[in-house]
């Protein structure tokens, strides 16, 4: 779940995995990178990159945070009620 914030309103929506791949081919084009390029900062394959920009379903979640990590995208996670309080237990 990610959150966006315009004029102090919060918006929690989940995405779907084209969502996230236009999030990735729109930041990766504003930072002005290639595909490889982004690969490699990423530490993953061009393969890889392109699957995600289309939206793969199955894309690992692992090379998908690296991938959002070398753009400098956040991503927060939101637990359901109830297992905060385990998670700091």
């Amino acid at each position: 779940m990610i959150l966006y914030r315009s004029v102090n309103i919060m918006i929690k929506r989940t995405l779907t995995p084209a969502e996230i791949g236009t999030i990735v081919r729109t930041s990766r084009k504003a930072a002005g990178l290639r595909q490889d390029e982004l690969a490699g900062a990423a530490g993953v394959g061009l393969r890889f990159i392109v699957d995600l920009e289309a939206g793969k379903a199955t894309a690992q979640i692992g090379k998908t945070l690296q991938v959002l990590q070398a753009l400098g995208c956040s991503f927060e996670i939101t637990p359901p009620a109830g297992v905060v309080e385990v998670l700091h237990a």
